[in-house]
């Protein structure tokens, strides 16, 4: 079972119908009332974007990537979920110059378990990673976003600067991802 956490993002409910339509067994649960005692029980997570920037937020999905790279559980960050993630492990993030919000084509560079070629996304974030650690491979690129998937060395660990929710693209990255 997924546990998705949900962040506050307005996409999530995309990401949960997604899941039901796959028959993907997954439980959603915000940060606040997560049991992290519980994270035994699922066999991969997926951070959802956020709203707001809250410390708690910050704090638990920390708790849960850590948990995750840990115990070799795969683990997808969206957006928020991407950048805690290279944030967690020693990266930065930056306040982009715009908005990006809309759809956007990105390249893959390198082969990986989640997708290949280009996609076609839907990007809408404000903050962007600026720079990964060392254990944080990137695996495409934007005309507007140098880390558009990251990847946690060889795990099943994923991040995605984009909203994967949104396209046919994304939602077949999600399913490639739910399935490793």
């Amino acid at each position: 079972m997924i546990l998705v956490v949900d962040n506050g993002s307005i996409y999530t409910k995309n990401l949960t119908e997604f899941l039901t339509q796959k028959n993907i067994s997954f439980k959603k649960q915000t940060p606040h009332i997560l049991n992290l005692n519980s994270l035994s029980n699922y066999d991969g997570f997926i951070l959802s974007g956020r709203r707001k920037n809250e410390k708690k937020i910050n704090e638990i999905n920390s708790k849960i990537i850590n948990f995750s790279i840990k115990n070799n559980i795969k683990l997808l960050g969206i957006c928020y979920g991407a950048e805690i993630l290279a944030l967690t492990l020693g990266g930065t993030i930056r306040k982009t110059k715009l908005l990006q919000k809309g759809n956007e084509l990105i390249s893959i560079s390198k082969e990986n378990l989640v997708c290949n070629g280009s996609l076609n996304v839907f990007e809408s974030h404000g903050f962007e990673i600026s720079r990964l650690p060392p254990i944080l491979i990137p695996l495409a690129e934007s005309n507007n976003c140098k880390y558009e998937i990251i990847q946690y060395d060889k795990k099943p660990i994923f991040g995605t600067q984009f909203h994967p929710e949104m396209t046919n693209d994304g939602n077949d990255l999600i399913e490639k991802f739910c399935f490793l």
